[in-house]
């Protein structure tokens, strides 16, 4: 397997005061073959910058009270790639529609989100520089905080590269637009294509927060979901909503506006939202394309209707590690990661360097 690299880039910065305000993703709105005018016009007006030098970023961001720490790179495909793994399915139609995007964009909006199990050597070099005054800190339109520190000595980005050679890292949040970039990358071989942007996080260091996305599946009730029982799964009603998800943490939590019940397979299963789609969803014979995903308990219970909501447990880092390691995928939309770095903090224009 290649080795694991990150090389520098000259970052394109939206001005601080342009970072999180919601008008500020104008730039990189249809029709996306006007993207690279619209930048060329914002960098006009100052409201975009090139950095003047290529370098790795360390980017530490803070969003309401969680710190997340990553080096922001760019990673060669082909030579890279086979180190970086998914974690859930795609979708073929999405991943079209991004590879015309991003060619037509000329532009990796924002880092593909890695995360890992980092090394101890590692974390120390980058203590070191985060003792130093960071190059950018400010707060922006979202009061997302942002600390940038610049790593531009070779001698040091190699000494990381060192460190980082045997990573084997986990798409967070990304997934159809990496395979998008492996695709131009085939395309365009021999070009600025063969490498995206992405931020590596070290999940033992400043993790991103893994929350699960549940589910309401239509046409379904408890009733129905009772009398699918079979001796492999352990159902059990539930009087009130606060014992149904006291069980939340081993078990799937099912809603259906009036009753409240629990499903756990009585064999171990490391990931129940596997479980859901791969054993439950087929038997109780339900399409998966009107199935609506929800990113909190709170949501997914209130929009209840004509269906069943189903709650899921949220996984760790080390079952989605291992899942994606092993080549068995989990389901898309099988978890969130949050927080995620504003949109515009850290860019790469192809052209620029």
């Amino acid at each position: 397997m290649a080795a694991f690299a990150l090389q520098p880039f000259r970052a394109l910065r939206l001005t601080d005061s342009h970072v999180g305000d919601p008008t500020a993703a104008r730039v990189i709105s249809r029709p996306y073959r006007s993207v690279p005018g619209r930048l060329m016009e914002w960098r006009r007006r100052r409201h975009l910058q090139v950095d003047p030098e290529p370098a790795v970023y360390l980017h530490e961001y803070t969003s309401a009270g969680v710190t997340v720490r990553g080096l922001v790179g760019l990673v060669d495909v082909v030579r890279s790639g086979p180190s970086i793994f998914a974690h859930e399915a795609i979708h073929e139609p999405q991943v079209k529609q991004l590879t015309d995007r991003m060619a037509a964009m000329s532009l990796n909006p924002a880092p593909i989100l890695l995360m890992h199990a980092g090394s101890a050597a590692v974390r120390d070099l980058l203590d070191t520089a985060v003792a130093q005054p960071a190059d950018l800190v400010y707060t922006d339109r979202s009061d997302q905080v942002q600390r940038i520190w610049r790593i531009t000595h070779p001698q040091l980005i190699a000494q990381l590269n060192v460190h980082l050679a045997t990573t084997q890292s986990v798409i967070a949040d990304g997934h159809h637009r990496f395979e998008a970039a492996r695709r131009l990358a085939a395309r365009r071989p021999g070009t600025e294509w063969d490498s995206t942007l992405v931020m590596l996080v070290d999940q033992a260091d400043t993790p991103l927060q893994l929350s699960a996305i549940h589910r309401t599946l239509p046409r379904l009730n408890i009733e129905a979901v009772a009398d699918a029982v079979s001796e492999d799964q352990a159902f059990a009603r539930r009087s009130t909503s606060h014992e149904a998800l006291a069980h939340l943490d081993h078990a799937l939590v099912l809603h259906d506006g009036t009753s409240w019940a629990t499903l756990k397979p009585n064999r171990p299963h490391e990931l129940l939202v596997r479980w859901l789609h791969e054993e439950l969803i087929p038997r109780w014979h339900v399409d998966e394309s009107k199935i609506a995903y929800h990113h909190s308990a709170g949501e997914a219970i209130a929009r209840t209707g004509n269906g069943l909501t189903v709650l899921l447990p949220a996984p760790r880092f080390p079952q989605v590690a291992a899942s994606a390691t092993s080549g068995h995928l989990l389901p898309a939309k099988a978890t969130s990661f949050q927080p995620k770095p504003n949109l515009g903090v850290l860019m790469r224009e192809l052209g620029s360097g």
